[in-house]
Parts: structure tokens; sequence; C-alpha cells
């Protein structure tokens, strides 16, 4: 008897590369605007730094702070699309692409666009936030790799075949 693998799931992919090339859109317009997302808006910022310290964030919890989480929040589904459309076999790929991809985005933002700042923070907690992305991605890979085995293993035993097939 020859045994053949089953046929990838094509819609899966095209989803995936889908809902990355949508996000990674979403990104770069955030990114690379001509003018920082923010401007404009610091009354509406002081109230809700108010607004949060009067309901018991720690003062230390500051504009600086804000930002460094919300880019590591940004980049952690870029991190998990990228690290799941890549194959399992090099999903490590993607501990370069992320990192490389907030370089390139620092750096237009430093050569092209006068009103944006561009800082190596930034990079740093993009790259934390695809770090934290990839490793979601990683782990959830290995418990659906860990539950189809469990599922070929039983499939095999209710036919009466030996697992070393």
């Amino acid at each position: 008897m020859i045994s053949r693998e089953p046929p990838k799931s094509r819609a899966r992919e095209w989803l995936g590369v889908l809902t990355l090339a949508g996000y990674a859109t979403i990104v770069l317009l955030a990114t690379l605007w001509p003018t920082p997302l923010d401007q404009g808006y610091e009354a509406s910022i002081d109230k809700l730094f108010s607004v949060l310290y009067r309901n018991g964030v720690p003062l230390w919890f500051g504009y600086n702070k804000l930002e460094f989480t919300a880019n590591v929040f940004m980049f952690i589904p870029l991190g998990f699309l990228v690290a799941l459309l890549l194959s399992a076999r090099i999903w490590w790929l993607a501990l370069i692409i992320c990192p490389a991809a907030s370089i390139a985005i620092e750096l237009t933002q430093s050569l092209v666009l006068t009103a944006r700042f561009a800082t190596v923070i930034d990079v740093v907690s993009n790259s934390i936030g695809a770090i934290i992305g990839i490793l979601i991605a990683v782990i959830l890979r290995a418990i659906v790799e860990k539950r189809d085995q469990k599922v070929i293993a039983r499939v095999l035993y209710q036919r009466g075949i030996p697992d070393s097939c």
C-alpha cells in the first residue's frame, strides 16, 4: 500500500497571506505616515492619563511607556503571521525578517519623513513584540502538531494498522 501525504490547505495559506498583507499595510500606514499619529491629540492624551492615574495606574507609566507598549503590541500580530506562514523548518527566519522590517521602517522615518523620529527604542519594542508573536506561533504550531500525531495514531489504531507504517 502506497501512502501519500494529504494535500495542503491552500485556502488557509491564502487567508494567512491576505491577513499578513492587510496587517502589514496597516503597520506601514501607521509608521510611515508623514506626521506622527498622535500629533494634535495632546489634550486627549493628557485626559487619558488623568483618567488612568485616577484609576490606579502608577505615575511612572507615562507617555514613553505607553508608546513603547503600543509598539510591542503592534508587532505581535506581525511576528505571529510571519512565523505561521513560513514552513515549520524555517520559522526562525521570522526572527530576522521582523526586526529587519522594523529597522527599515525606522530608517525610512529618519531619511525620508522629516516630521517623524526614528529611534533605537522603537526597533527594540517592535522586535520584542515580534518575538512574542513568533513564540505564540511556534507554541501553537507545536500544540497542533502534537494533537495531529494523536489523531493519526488513533485512526491507525482503529484501522488496525501498526504505528510503524
